[in-house]
């Protein structure tokens, strides 16, 4: 029992350390450096984290010749006294690990009821092409580069493949704050942007998990990889109907409660279940939290969660990124920078190319697709989740987890940068329609 105790104590400290980290961190981010948080508090986890500061010690002190205290690192790497040499250890503990995952299930369910799922459907056409070309090329590209540094045998190498599936996601956090602080989210770029990278994700978790299907097998079975795909695709259809057929019935239940918090606390146990449903069909838990979250978007219940839900995620969210920064080896990223490097210039290609090209067949013109291209290029936190899935499960190491890092930040810091520079005043990103008899196709309205 003071075992118990001692490791209580222990992830208490480590929470406070923690967020205050986090937090100062992405407050610097923020007000100084202006680029987003998020950055902040992943830098915050490298800082302090068991490869860095947190896995020193303090002291001995002395008092007189007499030791009288020695304080041991605060974030131990597990993976250093791990002596059975059996798969991949986590450098973390796995309470921490645990409420990390917790916080992604949070940070995706508020993703989801933030969507406006009108919008979502009303674009869904061009914005299905659009993700379709922002998955492919880039997930060509990155077994691609990943085969041609030596880090995978071939291209059917489930870490070629893995890193290809790391490279197709999006991240919607970012490119809805980006947006949202343009005052751009309603413009057709910005729904397209919003529902190409939901689509994006949910593209890039189905290859996820097909790749992890593959790494357990050994092998790549078409008719079990078919059969998987089925399953999963099948399975998120279902998950996202129902919820979206019952989303009024279960909104009018909730608002039954009069205990105080009770909405709060159905709807997160509501996308806990659906996180854990969707693991256990064989997707990962984020999917099962966002398709809940989308579901009830349109109801009252997504308006009056709206407030204390906040609370929660500035709780939970930073944690969660920080405990990202702590995977980082940083003494190893000098390793990689050429990696790292070479597949930040594909990433970046790969989403404004693989986005932007296909915009130009939807209706946008060349400053549209453009905008569309760069907004689907920030990473964001779905790649550090699905990044995290692979340290977790062992498919990629510290070394690549590092290269998804350097992809995360510098996509993630370019694309706010230029995204805000790509809405100059009166210049509309739709192609002007010609009058019939005339051969203008690149007039545009303001």
């Amino acid at each position: 029992m003071e075992h118990s105790s001692e490791q209580i104590v222990r992830l208490v400290f480590q929470l406070a350390v923690i967020l205050i980290a986090a937090k100062l961190g992405g407050e610097i981010c923020e007000r100084f450096l202006k680029i987003p948080p998020v950055l902040g508090e992943l830098g915050a986890g490298m800082l302090i984290g068991p490869f860095a500061l947190g896995g020193m010690g303090l002291g001995p002190f002395t008092l007189g010749g007499l030791e009288i205290a020695r304080i041991g690192p605060l974030f131990e790497n597990l993976q250093a006294s791990s002596h059975d040499g059996e798969g991949f250890t986590l450098p973390i503990s796995q309470s921490l690990w645990a409420i990390a995952q917790v916080g992604s299930i949070v940070l995706l369910f508020s993703a989801g009821l933030e969507t406006n799922l009108r919008q979502f459907l009303k674009y869904a056409g061009p914005a299905s092409i659009v993700a379709l070309g922002g998955s492919a090329v880039p997930f060509v590209l990155g077994v691609a580069v990943t085969v041609a540094f030596g880090y995978a045998t071939g291209f059917g190498d489930t870490t070629a493949l893995f890193i290809g599936a790391v490279f197709t996601a999006t991240s919607i956090g970012i490119s809805v704050r980006v947006l949202g602080d343009l005052r751009r989210l309603s413009t057709p770029e910005g729904v397209t942007i919003l529902a190409a990278a939901v689509l994006d994700d949910v593209l890039g978790i189905l290859v996820l998990t097909v790749v992890l299907a593959i790494a357990v097998q050994g092998e790549l079975s078409v008719p079990s990889v078919s059969l998987i795909a089925l399953k999963t695709i099948g399975f998120w259809i279902v998950l996202t109907g129902a919820g979206v057929l019952l989303s009024k019935r279960i909104s009018a239940l909730f608002s039954r409660f009069q205990v105080s918090g009770a909405s709060m606390g159905l709807a997160l146990g509501l996308a806990f279940l659906a996180s854990a449903l969707a693991e256990s069909f064989g997707l990962a838990m984020i999917i099962g939290a966002f398709s809940i979250g989308l579901a009830l978007s349109g109801t009252d219940l997504a308006h009056r969660l709206e407030e204390p839900l906040r609370g929660v995620y500035a709780a939970l969210i930073p944690i969660f990124f920080a405990v990202m920064g702590m995977l980082v080896d940083v003494s190893r990223l000098g390793d990689v920078w050429l990696f790292g490097l070479a597949a930040t210039a594909l990433a970046v290609v790969g989403k404004v190319a693989g986005s932007g090209i296909p915009a130009l067949f939807v209706g946008f013109n060349l400053a549209g697709a453009w905008r569309v291209g760069i907004g689907m290029l920030p990473r964001g936190e779905v790649a550090l989740i699905m990044a995290g899935i692979g340290v977790g499960s062992g498919i990629i190491g510290r070394d690549l987890f590092g290269v998804a890092i350097i992809v995360t930040i510098a996509t993630t810091v370019m694309a706010p940068l230029i995204l805000a520079r790509s809405f100059p005043e009166g210049v509309s990103g739709l192609r002007a329609r010609r009058p019939a008899g005339t051969n203008s196709g690149g007039a545009q309205d303001a």
